[in-house]
């Protein structure tokens, strides 16, 4: 099994930590979708990471359906609630941490076009939601040591990869000193390998 994708992508690094909480052996192929000739869009027609190639060469490819599919892979270290109202819950989380990302990633790509093509009120716009995914995230998660239950689960997965893109690409945002709690989730998070090997560089 291989994973392509790149070590900037807050998506690869969500199915890259699963795959080292649920131990599965993988080969990880670095490739960035933005370079001259990139193979992505021979493994994914859209032309995004992560890509996840399984033993027979069929592939699957958006993280959500990525990390599913490894969970279910093998009964150790479940992150995804069996099923319900709890299963639906952890998604909105994944779903919530994504929006943010994809806000990010919006409004660098646009920082990175030439200044005279750039839109400000497009990046504002984006930013903005960040903002707001900031607010809610922190509101969620409270005083809980957990964003879900009491364990790791998918929902810690995605914030943590949320967060740690912000801090790679958006020095600027200072989201540990507003919202602490925050702060200390992604502190304890980062104290486990499966995090710690995999924050974001170029």
């Amino acid at each position: 099994m291989k994973l392509i994708g790149s070590l900037t992508s807050p998506y690869v690094r969500k199915a890259r930590i699963v795959l080292a909480e649920k131990k599965i052996d993988y080969d990880f192929v670095l490739e960035s979708p933005w370079a001259e000739g990139s193979a992505v869009v021979k493994f994914n027609p859209l032309g995004k990471v992560p890509v996840l190639v399984l033993d027979d060469d069929s592939t699957l490819f958006d993280s959500r359906v990525i990390v599913e599919y490894l969970d279910n892979m093998t009964p150790n270290n479940k992150l995804f609630p069996a099923s319900g109202r709890e299963r639906i819950t952890v998604k909105r989380w994944e779903a919530l941490a994504d929006g943010i990302c994809d806000a990010a990633a919006t409004a660098f790509l646009e920082g990175k076009r030439a200044k005279k093509l750039q839109d400000p009120q497009w990046i504002e716009r984006q930013r903005g939601k960040i903002a707001l995914g900031l607010e809610a995230l922190a509101g969620d998660v409270g005083e809980a040591p957990w964003c879900f239950g009491n364990s790791l689960s998918l929902a810690d997965v995605a914030v943590g990869s949320a967060l740690g893109y912000l801090s790679f690409r958006f020095a600027d945002i200072d989201w540990p000193t507003q919202y602490p709690n925050l702060a200390r989730l992604n502190a304890k998070l980062l104290a486990r390998p499966s995090f710690a090997d995999t924050v974001p560089h170029d």
